[in-house]
């Protein structure tokens, strides 16, 4: 069994994004064809053409990483294991609001066929919500946590946590949901933690909702690393959020020992993706603006972790 934890700096540019990147960005339901799994595949490259540009220019390759699926990244996920690349891989059912294993029994045989240096799991998990639904994912995650951690595997664990509201905890603040985020999450996030850790369940690395106030990040750290957990780390999601949002959550969070660093994907991403296959900028373009956009969050993190005064450290 590994060392529980992982600590050192991780930037990681995702493009795991399966149902939500076919309906979205291609417009497209139900069962593909071979030929559009492949125009997917060939969207998501674009992304990883441009995380080796950023490394070729500015980005540390010992810190970097990229998180992609299984579906459309197959050939990815290998290329970037014979290049040397830190990666990630989900495990779960995509679009799903309950936690559940993509490949159900075989969940192992898909982490071993690529042994990703993280596998990653994405859950929805308000400890206030249906008990009986926590339960239920809290026995899968464990399951999964006790797989990552013995034997049989070399990928360590990476615990997307995402903590949606009920609507009795919206109904707090008259449906707003900036103020449930800057309120409430916060507390209900770090109670999830330890709950889930009480129940078996032990990530070596959260990632983390982004959080406005560095006391919020300090207290998720400290449920995270609690009773001897000191080499787990967190990570900063970028969720999707505007260039502005993202920016100020990875300036909060990088002064905040314990946070390594992130994994914003859309953020980077989308709009030059949606640019490129409106034939509105060149290949080359797409994959240019992307590594920017990664670069720049680097560069920002890096910044604001260098700029924290000694006594806060």
């Amino acid at each position: 069994m590994t060392v529980l934890g992982f600590d050192k700096p991780l930037y990681i540019l995702p493009f795991d994004h399966r149902g939500s990147f076919q309906k979205k960005m291609f417009g497209w339901d139900g069962k593909l064809s071979p030929q559009q799994t492949l125009e997917i595949a060939t969207a998501k490259r674009v992304i990883y053409d441009a995380f080796k540009a950023a490394i070729a220019a500015a980005v540390p390759k010992e810190k970097a990483g990229i998180l992609v699926d299984e579906q459309f990244g197959s050939a990815i996920l290998r290329d970037a294991v014979a290049d040397g690349y830190a990666t990630s891989c989900p495990a779960e059912k995509s679009g799903q609001e309950e936690f559940d294993f993509e490949y159900g029994e075989d969940f192992g045989k898909h982490i071993e066929a690529f042994q990703p240096t993280f596998c990653k799991v994405l859950v929805r998990y308000n400890p206030e919500a249906d008990q009986n639904l926590n339960r239920r994912q809290s026995a899968r995650l464990k399951r999964l946590s006790e797989y990552l951690h013995g034997n049989k595997s070399r990928s360590r664990f990476m615990f997307e946590l995402l903590v949606p509201p009920e609507k009795s905890q919206l109904d707090q603040f008259k449906g707003d949901n900036k103020a449930y985020d800057l309120e409430l999450r916060p507390r209900l996030m770090a109670e999830t933690i330890k709950e889930l850790q009480d129940q078996g369940v032990e990530p070596d690395v959260w990632k983390i909702e982004g959080l406005d106030r560095r006391e919020d990040c300090e207290k998720i750290v400290a449920a995270a690393q609690r009773g001897g957990r000191k080499a787990v780390g967190c990570i900063i999601l970028g969720r999707g959020e505007d260039d502005k949002k993202v920016r100020e959550w990875l300036a909060t969070a990088a002064g905040v020992p314990g946070f390594i660093g992130f994994a914003v994907g859309r953020t980077s991403f989308w709009d030059p993706l949606v640019d490129w296959r409106a034939k509105k900028i060149t290949r080359n373009a797409a994959v240019a603006e992307i590594a920017r956009r990664y670069e720049e969050f680097v560069e920002i993190f890096e910044t604001s972790a260098k700029a924290v005064p000694a006594h806060l450290t």
